[in-house]
């Protein structure tokens, strides 16, 4: 996790959408950079089955102190806010609603509002019927965040591995009703990412674009 001071200094929620190694790797690294100085501990938001993973092969001394044993000056270090799906909760200013989706272990993807626009993000996940129809009623909604790990001819990996492709993809976003919602797609293997946003393009979706890092959007 390359963190910012800025991150350093603002960062006290992290929400989980499931606890695979490249979503998981920096939390330890980012609690234990800030241990003697937090003067409120991290809120770790994440599903009950998450929060399971984390404690048993995570923060469980063999591999990393458990953080959730341990006080510096001030307090507690990490505190678990465990949600469940369909129920919203807060994490500073946001409301933030999570929705089933499928993936290889309990996953869930977002719908986060700010009070003036919400976006929706599916995490990882394959092809999924629950998180359309919970996001095409959302109010306000300014942007679409869905993944797209392999390229088409990987498809027997990304359905062993729970990823969409461009073709799945595309079945996907046809489950959603909602129009003129710009959507971006993250998660893309890098190995891969010129091969699938050959394919994608080859989609003619209008609307469709590939987030770019370290570009800064307005929605």
């Amino acid at each position: 996790m390359s963190a910012t001071q800025l991150h350093r200094d603002q960062i006290r929620d992290i929400v989980l959408t499931h606890a695979h190694l490249d979503h998981i790797a920096g939390l330890p690294l980012f609690i234990d950079d800030l241990f003697a100085s937090l003067e409120a501990p991290i809120r770790v938001h994440a599903s009950p089955e998450v929060i399971e993973i984390i404690e048993r092969d995570v923060f469980n001394w063999n591999v990393y102190p458990s953080f959730s044993e341990l006080k510096n000056q001030y307090g507690s270090v990490l505190e678990y806010k465990p949600f469940s799906i369909g129920n919203s909760f807060k994490a500073r200013h946001l409301t933030i609603t999570p929705s089933a989706v499928n993936h290889k272990v309990p996953t869930a993807g977002f719908v986060i509002d700010d009070g003036s626009s919400a976006i929706a993000i599916t995490g990882d996940t394959a092809e999924t019927d629950a998180f359309w129809p919970a996001i095409s009623n959302v109010e306000r909604l300014s942007a679409i965040f869905v993944e797209c790990a392999f390229p088409d001819e990987m498809a027997d990996l990304a359905a062993i591995s729970h990823h969409l492709t461009p073709a799945t993809l595309k079945i996907e976003l046809s489950k959603f009703d909602r129009q003129n919602c710009p959507i971006y797609l993250i998660n893309l293997k890098p190995m891969y990412c010129q091969q699938i946003a050959e394919e994608v393009a080859k989609l003619g979706i209008a609307g469709l674009s590939i987030l770019e890092v370290g570009k800064v959007y307005e929605i």
